[in-house]
């Protein structure tokens, strides 16, 4: 746990005014040349006694295709504490872009359930700078936690890339990761997403990222046509294996190579069960049909 003294915000801080302050800062980092330095930035942040808003735990609840519920679903908990951990990317010292990063996996380890009455602190920082064979990369960790007693109830670390930069004294790998071979299982379901894709997951998470509202605004951020949250697609794929039915597990999500919409996704889950036939896990992989290229794969294992 990140041991300094945090940074503490009144209210969440609204996404898209930190998107707007991320292309103004990336547009004078350009003009004039300078850069945030090599570092991490050692504050974290913090927001305290965070209440759901029901109708966006509703909204999501039926466009993930999770079960009505007044439990948060760990993709919920992410989208709430993500405007806490894209502050800790935005502020002026910290040393990549923000804008065209690369969301490469996530790690989410939730001990009990919460509901949505809980009140929550939220607190983020970032960690692990270190090379990729293709830039950057670094994890930005957000912890959940009851305001009432403290107690810890859901940890996120993602991963991100920045594609390109290679900051000074930061080694990169000496050999590329070799990816696996893959070959496509029995589909579990086969899923339809429309150009809206993008912008609907915004609505309900507040995640308004240019690269997933339209063509336009993606080819303005030099993509061939907009892209589907990466964290929407494993948060269907969580509500798909069902692993609200225990109230403490993991959940892992390696991205691979983005969905550009519209799009027909296949998804395969494989179940463990223990020798009393419980559940155990389920590993999934989401591919595409016509291609066979992996999109994403993952676990979800109880604790």
């Amino acid at each position: 746990m990140n041991k300094a003294q945090p940074v503490i915000f009144g209210e969440l801080p609204s996404l898209s005014k930190l998107y707007v302050n991320a292309a103004a800062m990336a547009a004078r980092r350009r003009m004039l040349g300078s850069a945030a330095g090599t570092s991490l930035p050692a504050e974290s942040h913090e927001v305290r006694g965070v209440l759901a808003d029901v109708g966006k735990l509703t909204s999501y609840q039926h466009l993930v295709g999770e079960k009505a519920s007044d439990l948060l679903p760990a993709g919920f908990i992410h989208a709430l504490a993500f405007p806490v951990a894209m502050s800790v990317m935005n502020r002026d010292d910290f040393p990549l872009p923000l804008l065209g990063m690369i969301h490469l996996r996530n790690h989410v380890v939730q001990h009990s359930l919460v509901p949505f009455t809980e009140s929550l602190d939220i607190r983020s920082w970032a960690e692990e700078l270190r090379g990729h064979r293709a830039g950057t990369q670094l994890d930005i960790v957000a912890e959940v936690r009851s305001h009432g007693n403290g107690a810890l109830l859901w940890r996120g670390v993602s991963t991100y890339l920045s594609k390109g930069v290679f900051l000074p004294g930061i080694d990169k790998p000496t050999a590329p990761s070799v990816p696996s071979d893959f070959t496509a299982p029995d589909p579990t379901a086969i899923w339809q997403l429309g150009l809206d894709a993008g912008r609907s997951y915004a609505a309900v998470s507040g995640d308004f990222n240019p690269i997933h509202l339209s063509v336009l605004s993606a080819k303005a951020l030099g993509l061939r046509r907009s892209i589907a949250h990466g964290m929407y697609l494993a948060s269907r794929a969580l509500a798909d294996v069902g692993a609200v039915k225990t109230e403490s597990f993991t959940w892992e999500v390696a991205f691979e190579a983005p969905v550009f919409l519209p799009a027909r996704v296949a998804l395969g889950i494989g179940t463990t069960q223990s020798g009393d036939g419980a559940w155990e896990r389920s590993d999934y992989v989401a591919w595409n049909p016509h291609s066979g290229r992996r999109h994403f794969s993952g676990s979800v294992a109880a604790l």
